[in-house]
């Protein structure tokens, strides 16, 4: 089976035990019915067409959004997501550039109910916990994406705001599974609407999506109605921002990790304004000076609410396995494979191509990075460094690593190819090493483990979880991992201050 067929026949199987669940408990047809929801709704306008007023038809799904409607397997993937997030930020919050966050979070907020994770301090404001949990989570490479690629990740933008406000209002575990889901699956469409473009034009992604995704959490968890959240988005289309010159200019690449924080902080910006009767433009998304046309090269305004109702993106959320950029961990994993099937050392090696699309040649084609960031971007250093280091580990990645002069040398003799016609969105390669002794093995990766068509296991899962919370104790760690592989069982969230 396709990876394609693998991803449609996983939203199939979602959508049948929907229709069960519909007819079993009579859900509202707006949302279930004997047709699709996306049948049933107009299509949305494409590029240079009238718009349908799309924002609107995006927080009136969000808003209506229930725990008790959503399938099993949503659920899941969200907890999962969750338990990945945690751990990704108690990893990150060790890390120097987190530490300057974190102090100014907390020299810039009163007294709270919100915890900023890893760190043993006092409960802050719900803002500046998310700006500071949200940039940990992104601190290291570490954090949810999505495949297909919507350039947005869930758990710094969403999840971390979703469990600030959670923490400060006293709300369940239910209550932010369900934000989660509708935070994502409306800043999944905005990205898909992008087509990515707007990293064309240099901005970094999810720091422009983040904002919309944190403020319907935010929103969702405030009980908003419609036109409440219409609001939001208008003022987090306002807060987007993220610039990609990090990748580019060698230096200044701690503001990477920034990006995050601040569209979680932004999302409960805009979410809180808009309880108080601020407002923000309806058609924040679609108008001719919204957010796709200031953004983007080009966009795909249908995507806004392709399967609207019927579809859980939620369900495309992808979790790493390597403390790199997202780009390598095919190329990561094809290298990996074909060193224990052919038996070959770094040693071995005399150099090694991968076929790629566009964006990653330009993008992360970084040989020689100059400090660590850049290094997790690079796509031929996080390659070579898995041939010479264990990737699964974060701490290889660490300073030693960008100064290891074996690990430079195979990178420099790592050469990415563009694919013609290969879109910027697939990230399929194909990796041929050139071996000394003349063999050339190849393989082609387009799903690495920890993709929603070869997940990881919550076994596979709670190892990531382990290793990346061992500073803290096993005998600490473990108990916590069930609990957050449980959390539609908590009333409140307080107990969530490691």
């Amino acid at each position: 089976m396709t990876n394609a067929n693998t991803e449609e026949y996983g939203r199939r199987t979602v959508l049948k035990q929907m229709a069960m669940v519909a007819g079993s408990a009579g859900l509202a047809p707006a949302l279930l019915g004997a047709g699709s929801a996306a049948a049933q709704t107009p299509a949305a306008p494409h590029r240079g067409e009238e718009t349908a007023h799309e924002t609107e038809r995006l927080a009136a799904y969000a808003v209506g959004l229930r725990y008790e409607d959503l399938p099993a397997p949503v659920i899941q993937r969200a907890k999962d997501c969750i338990a990945d997030t945690v751990g990704a930020i108690v990893f990150g919050g060790e890390l120097p550039w987190s530490k300057m966050i974190i102090a100014y979070a907390r020299n810039n907020s009163g007294a709270g109910k919100s915890s900023i994770l890893g760190t043993g301090g006092a409960p802050v404001r719900a803002g500046a916990a998310a700006l500071a949990n949200g940039a940990m989570t992104h601190a290291f490479e570490l954090d949810s994406l999505t495949k297909p690629d919507s350039g947005a990740h869930p758990g710094a933008t969403v999840f971390t705001a979703a469990l600030a406000v959670a923490q400060d209002r006293g709300l369940s575990g239910r209550d932010v599974i369900a934000a989660l889901v509708a935070g994502s699956e409306v800043m999944f469409r905005i990205g898909h609407a992008t087509k990515h473009s707007n990293e064309e034009r240099g901005f970094h992604a999810p720091g422009t999506t983040g904002p919309f995704g944190a403020a319907v959490a935010t929103g969702h968890l405030m009980g908003f109605d419609a036109p409440k959240m219409t609001n939001a988005l208008g003022i987090a289309g306002s807060c987007s921002a993220g610039l990609l010159e990090f990748a580019h200019a060698g230096n200044g690449a701690m503001v990477k990790r920034l990006h995050m924080g601040r569209a979680a902080e932004s999302g409960i910006l805009a979410a809180s304004l808009a309880a108080d009767g601020f407002t923000g433009p309806t058609s924040v998304l679609e108008g001719e000076y919204g957010f796709l046309r200031v953004f983007c090269n080009d966009f795909d305004m249908a995507e806004l609410t392709r399967g609207l109702g019927s579809t859980y993106f939620t369900l495309d959320i992808e979790l790493k396995r390597y403390a790199c950029h997202i780009m390598a961990h095919n190329p990561v994993e094809a290298v990996l494979d074909l060193r224990d099937e052919h038996k070959f050392t770094a040693a071995d090696v005399a150099g090694i191509d991968i076929a790629a699309n566009e964006r990653m040649v330009k993008t992360n084609n970084i040989p020689a990075p100059g400090d660590v960031m850049l290094a997790q971007y690079s796509v031929p250093f996080s390659v070579a460094l898995a041939l010479y280091r264990d990737p699964v580990d974060p701490r290889s990645f660490d300073e030693s690593a960008v100064h290891d002069r074996a690990i430079l040398d195979l990178a420099s003799r790592t050469k990415l190819i563009t694919v013609p016609g290969q879109d910027r969105r697939d990230l399929a390669v194909t990796v041929t090493v050139r071996l000394k002794d003349g063999r050339t093995p190849s393989r082609r990766v387009t799903s690495f483990k920890g993709t929603p068509e070869r997940p990881l296991g919550r076994a596979e899962l709670r190892e990531k979880f382990l290793l990346l919370t061992k500073r803290l104790g096993d005998e600490r760690m473990s108990p916590l991992f069930e609990r957050l592989q449980n959390i539609e069982n908590e009333k409140t969230l307080d107990w969530l201050n490691v």
